[in-house]
């Protein structure tokens, strides 16, 4: 796996963040705080500054410093399970394992941080499924272009999956029953990062 396919996936990120920044404060505000589309922006755009100042030589030094960063300058409960999530992903890499592997980690990490599990109505919802989408394509030998693609399908159905959860964690447990109805804003934005793999698929 190449560092430009890491970047790509990234800048990829970036650009469905920007361009979603408004749906997710929607969804946000019906459950939240209403600022996740402009906290992940912001993050995501201070990602893009970071790279672009300090180029990584690896993979694994990519995904690190997109973690590093998120965590220092996204707020809310975002910024530290993106943060995460990213951050162990790019240390898996950085000791040898695959890209399923590494996104594996990055999944376990933010269950960890959050105390979260398929359905609790969290971003969980929807990078749980993708994990397991991307581990099966792989293990039957598929292309990562078509592995990512279901991987994206995967965590697309699973974040519309959480519209009638009632919430169990996160800010939107507060609200009790009023949870049910609404997808979970971070689901929705795990969808967008896992969707932005296919647009540079490496080979593996």
């Amino acid at each position: 796996m190449e560092t430009a396919f890491v970047l790509a996936w990234i800048e990829e990120t970036a650009q469905r963040v920007a361009a979603a920044r408004d749906r997710l404060t929607e969804l946000d505000a019906a459950i939240g705080d209403a600022d996740h589309g402009a906290n992940l922006d912001r993050g995501f755009s201070e990602v893009r500054r970071a790279l672009a100042e300090s180029v990584p030589a690896t993979p694994g030094e990519a995904l690190t410093a997109t973690g590093a960063t998120l965590i220092r300058k996204v707020g809310g409960a975002s910024g530290p399970l993106y943060g995460s999530f990213f951050r162990s992903m790019g240390k898996a890499l950085q000791e040898g394992a695959g890209f399923p592997e590494a996104f594996a980690a990055g999944v376990v990490a933010v269950e960890r941080l959050g105390k979260a599990a398929a359905g609790d109505k969290t971003m969980i919802d929807a990078l749980a499924p993708a994990s397991k989408a991307l581990a099966a394509a792989v293990h039957e030998g598929l292309e990562p272009a078509e592995a990512f693609e279901r991987a994206a399908r995967a965590a697309a159905d699973g974040a519309k999956a959480t519209i009638p959860l009632r919430a169990r964690r996160g800010r939107a447990s507060y609200l009790g029953e009023r949870s049910i109805g609404h997808e979970d804003p971070g689901a929705a934005s795990s969808a967008l990062i896992v969707a932005a793999l296919g647009k540079a698929a490496p080979s593996w």
